[in-house]
């Protein structure tokens, strides 16, 4: 007998893929925390997107492929006329939510932004919705949304809580993948089989790199990244759905699989089996863990790392702004992943190229006292010569603590100091901020902040008798989670 030929013995589905599986089709939501928190994650997430559609550079990118396509029962893109066929709206979706770097983040070993799986949600879920009520039968609510949503937080944030993916140099969006791609499957009617078929398809696809969000290729594709993901997931879902064989041993194949290509074993970072193989770590069972902690970005349209420095900018913006050119030096203490991700010098070439800079988006406030999404535009940076200039003054250290206890689960904090000393050798205190407003620990404090971003989120798109609407729809948490998917987003067409 020949020795030189594979056994062919089709393996059982990788445990990571039906542990996913399981949880989607069986786990049964009780934290009423979670359930508050995603109301709110639901309406900062719109909100998010559309904010976004202000911006030329975002609106080109939406609409159906081929001009005048009409889709029966078409997805809602919301503050749009569009209608679209799921694929597409999940892109469109996704991509306005995470255009302004202004949705959710979840910080781990992996970052990430869980809402962005909200495109896929959305997309599937109004669909699915008009074509049950034109069928005869009962619509969609979105209490089956926010469902689908605090799984889709939990499936990605959990697989980032040890699995480093940017360190073998892929981007998170492959969890924004995976993850949408389990619950927009599950909306679908997948049954066991065919879901681990669909996750399956989700891990064997080539993933993303991380080059577009690092110096010196920053750029605006990392806006519209976690919107092709998410609408690769409708896509796989719908493949797995018509009868698609799925691939068992996708992550575990010796040689062919994702730990053995993608999951490099010169990461070092990431757990060992006992024998020695690279694996997924998953540190605790899912459940509603995530939804629960996610972090909001409340004030700043800022990379999240920032978050901290942005907040202790403002708040010694009094005593900078009439003396920026007497600075000698800003020294930001900071930890290891902010160093890592957004620390840069040199000249920043377009507005995502900034929204990733700690330096730029600790300039801006310490001269002007405030941060938007219009500070990152090339013509406001053009005419303000004095940014670069203090950023060219800038310091970037690292706190071992910060770094420490920012992995650390029951703190998570995102740390960030900054101090400001001038030629004549005074120098304002050291303002340090170690947990950023839209923290678990800052929830309260953050929700009435929550809903005026919101508000003025959507006077950018509708008038006030619709804001209204929209809003008093908000409130009624019992209303809300009754309400039919395709009349929720009825509200948000222009």
């Amino acid at each position: 007998m020949t020795d030189n030929s594979d056994q062919n013995e089709r393996p059982d589905f990788d445990e990571v893929l039906q542990t996913i599986a399981d949880y989607v089709l069986d786990f049964t939501i009780e934290s009423a925390e979670a359930w508050r928190t995603a109301r709110y994650c639901l309406m900062d997430t719109i909100g998010c997107g559309l904010l976004a559609l202000r911006f030329p550079e975002c609106s080109k990118h939406l609409g159906p492929l081929v001009e005048g396509t009409m889709v029966p029962h078409g997805s809602r893109v919301p503050g749009t006329s569009f209608r679209l066929d799921p694929v597409k709206a999940a892109w469109d979706i996704g991509c306005a939510v995470r255009w302004l770097d202004y949705n959710d983040t979840w910080l781990a070993a992996e970052w990430g932004h869980p809402s962005d799986n909200l495109g896929g949600i959305l997309a599937v879920a109004d669909h699915l919705s008009q074509k049950r009520v034109s069928n005869g039968q009962m619509p969609l609510t979105m209490h089956t949304v926010l469902e689908s949503m605090i799984m889709a937080h939990e499936i990605q944030g959990i697989l980032a809580l040890e699995n480093s993916f940017n360190r073998v140099g892929l981007d998170h969006v492959v969890l924004v993948k995976v993850a949408s791609t389990a619950v927009t499957a599950k909306l679908m009617g997948a049954n066991r089989d065919q879901l681990l078929s669909a996750l399956s398809h989700a891990w064997v696809d080539g993933q993303s790199l991380r080059t577009y969000r690092h110096a010196p290729n920053a750029g605006s594709r990392k806006s519209w990244a976690a919107g092709d993901a998410t609408s690769r997931a409708v896509r796989l879902a719908d493949i797995a759905m018509r009868g698609e064989m799925g691939i068992p041993g996708v992550l575990t194949a010796p040689q062919w699989g994702f730990y053995d290509v993608s999951f490099s074993k010169t990461n070092k970072d990431q757990k060992l089996k006992p024998e020695g193989e690279r694996c997924f770590s998953l540190p605790r069972a899912f459940g509603s863990y995530v939804m629960e902690n996610v972090l909001f970005k409340v004030s700043f349209p800022a990379e999240f790392h920032a978050q901290t420095a942005v907040e202790a900018a403002v708040t010694l913006h009094p005593e900078v702004r009439n003396r920026t050119e007497e600075i000698d030096r800003v020294v930001i203490t900071t930890h290891e992943s902010a160093i890592r991700i957004i620390s840069k010098q040199g000249a920043l070439a377009n507005p995502a190229d900034r929204d990733h800079c700690l330096q730029y988006m600790v300039a801006v406030p310490l001269i002007f006292g405030g941060l938007t999404a219009d500070h990152y535009e090339d013509s406001f940076h053009e005419a303000n010569p004095t940014i670069d200039e203090v950023r060219a003054k800038m310091e970037v250290v690292e706190d071992p603590r910060y770094s420490s206890e920012y992995l650390e689960p029951e703190k998570r904090s995102i740390a960030n100091a900054i101090q400001v000393f001038f030629k004549d050798g005074s120098s304002t205190e050291k303002v340090a901020v170690e947990y950023p407003i839209g923290h678990r620990r800052r929830r309260e404090e953050s929700i009435p902040l929550l809903e005026d971003k919101f508000l003025m989120n959507l006077r950018t798109r509708f008038p006030l008798q619709k804001t209204r609407t929209i809003l008093d729809c908000f409130a009624d948490h019992a209303a809300l989670d009754d309400m039919p998917v395709h009349l929720f987003l009825d509200q948000f067409v222009i």
